[in-house]
């Protein structure tokens, strides 16, 4: 040190002590802490309670009786939403809130676990649409059915009629088990390779309604097939059984985890197990019982099973699965092979029992009453007395007889439903959007009807497609429709303020016989397309994909290799 200099260094301070870690809400760890309104309401009374509710007090003294947290909150677990109220722009739905954009009327969803019914249910589905539902009724890409404009007053009476015929709205929303997906072929296709029908089954007769798992932290999708198609977009939900056939075990399932789309997408993980027949419901209830216990419950926005997996990763999950749920190890298993069809069924297949099944899409989801009424008539004149709806948003008659096929086809035909449509129509996907939706920003079952309409009379004379190419809209970025695993995803928001229209999203799609696996869809910086000029955009990306695309490459595969400007 320099002479007459002093030492001005400061002293040392003691090391700040590390913050401890926000709880994330997993009641096994952090206990059953009420961290937002959602935890405190689901906490204060379980939800499946409302049910009594509506039936004794709402129905009887009106809309205006229902508090809040019954409203907007726990009527999800009876299937009931309310709509969007009538008038309201795009422009305003991000500006108003809830109580604001919302009629006094419902949404309904009927819970169809696997698809499936008789012609007797789908014709109390109908008439409900019919009397109470102003002849609304779309077929859902999760197998359901969603009706419009309920009063709350009529709810008794139509949940008295389900209930006579084996159907429920319970927990067709809400944080908990949703609708089980599973193959429409289910049982029936001569190519399948285990039925998973007895476990779809179980799974709805023992925890559906059930307060084991009527509060999760967000809410579960479930699917099950036994088919070679891979026909329940297994890829982007919370769980899934997928069928496969182990070397030494025989038939049993492949099972994933993880899936999920909206604002975060990602696509489900194979746990590397695999599941005997005899253990699916069982390890169903294990991995349930994770979520339940170690799923995120402080944040809203990373509730769903998806973000316990990206930060655990599989093998962690698989570890507390076998530990301390199972009490045992999963065998290893195989892989699911790449499809060997399209797994939407459209058309015709004969069945294992030497009858056919008949597959026909409809048009972005849209049936009614009186077109279901029709179904039921068409089906039982063919000799049928099952229907299947698909994750596709198509309708499947079963046992038909060969001699009646025909026939069927063009009775379907007559109500819109085609067995042999355009590739635009079988392939373009629609969800709610303005019309009813209190989230959407555009109109989108109008626009992709019109859409698939002019695409089918622009493209009427060129050779079809060498693949499936996808199209779905959806009216805003939670994608009900799936856009990020479309060919051509539209996401609907308002362009310059208020113009509505659309960002795209090329290239993305699930595992299907064109294609190894699922994948996310490009997103081109700046690419947004008005409603109004939609056609005109998707006719001009698919004749450059024509153009230029190499032989043999998909879609999909093209969308990824050229450069930003080709897709513009």
């Amino acid at each position: 040190m320099v002479a007459g200099m002093t030492d001005t260094a400061a002293p040392s301070r003691p090391a700040r002590p590390a913050r401890a870690p926000k709880p994330k809400g997993q009641w096994k760890i952090d206990g059953k802490l009420t961290l937002n309104h959602n935890e405190e309401f689901k906490a204060e009374d379980d939800a499946l309670n409302v049910k009594q509710r509506i039936l004794d007090v709402y129905s009887r003294e009106g809309f205006a009786s229902i508090p809040s947290d019954d409203l907007s909150g726990r009527f999800r677990w009876m299937g009931l939403y309310t709509q969007r109220k009538q008038g309201i722009s795009g422009a305003r739905t991000s500006k108003l809130e809830a109580d604001e954009l919302q009629d006094e009327y419902f949404m309904m969803r009927v819970r169809i676990d696997g698809g499936a019914l008789t012609t007797d249910q789908l014709r109390v589905v109908a008439g409900v649409s019919t009397e109470f539902a102003r002849n609304t009724a779309d077929i859902s890409d999760r197998q359901n059915v969603q009706y419009h404009w309920i009063r709350i007053e009529d709810i008794p009476e139509i949940w008295r009629r389900f209930d006579e015929v084996g159907l429920t709205t319970m927990e067709a929303c809400g944080d908990c088990p949703r609708v089980v997906l599973g193959s429409p072929v289910a049982g029936i296709a001569a190519d399948e390779i285990i039925d998973p029908t007895p476990a779809i089954e179980e799974i709805k007769a023992r925890y559906i309604g059930s307060p084991e798992f009527s509060n999760l932290p967000r809410k579960y999708k479930s699917a099950f097939t036994g088919h070679p198609s891979l026909d329940v977009v297994h890829e982007i939900n919370d769980i899934a059984f997928v069928g496969v056939v182990h070397p030494e075990l025989g038939a049993g399932y492949d099972l994933w985890v993880g899936g999920g789309l909206s604002t975060n997408p990602q696509l489900a993980q194979r746990l590397g197990t695999f599941v005997r027949p005899e253990e699916a419901v069982e390890v169903w209830h294990g991995v349930t019982s994770v979520f339940r216990d170690y799923g995120y419950r402080a944040q809203r926005t990373r509730n769903r099973l998806k973000f316990l997996i990206k930060d655990w990763g599989v093998e962690k999950f698989r570890q507390v699965l076998e530990d301390e749920y199972l009490g045992r190890a999963l065998n290893d298993g195989p892989a699911p092979a790449k499809a060997t069809a399209p797994g939407d069924h459209i058309g015709v297949f004969e069945q294992k029992d030497g009858r056919y099944f008949v597959g026909a899409t409809t048009t972005v989801g849209r049936a009614g009453g009186d077109v279901l009424t029709k179904v039921a008539d068409l089906a039982e004149a063919a000799g049928s007395q099952r229907i299947r709806f698909t994750p596709h948003q198509g309708v499947i008659v079963l046992d038909v007889e060969e001699d009646k096929v025909e026939e069927l086809i063009e009775g379907l035909a007559a109500v819109n439903l085609h067995a042999r449509p355009s590739s635009f129509r079988r392939w373009t996907m629609a969800c709610t959007g303005i019309e009813y939706c209190k989230l959407a920003f555009v109109d989108t079952k109008d626009s992709a009807t019109e859409l698939v309409a002019e695409l089918e009379k622009r493209f009427a004379g060129d050779a079809p497609l060498e693949t499936p190419l996808s199209i779905h809209l959806n009216g805003c970025p939670n994608s009900c429709a799936r856009i990020q695993t479309a060919d051509i995803g539209l996401k609907g928001q308002l362009l310059d303020g208020d113009t509505p229209g659309f960002q795209v999203h090329l290239g993305g799609g699930l595992a299907a016989s064109h294609r190894e696996e699922g994948g996310l869809g490009r997103t081109v910086r700046g690419l947004r397309v008005k409603t109004s000029d939609l056609a005109d955009y998707v006719e001009r990306v698919i004749r450059k994909y024509v153009e230029s695309g190499e032989s043999g490459e998909t879609f999909a595969e093209w969308a990824h290799r050229v450069d930003e400007e080709v897709l513009v």
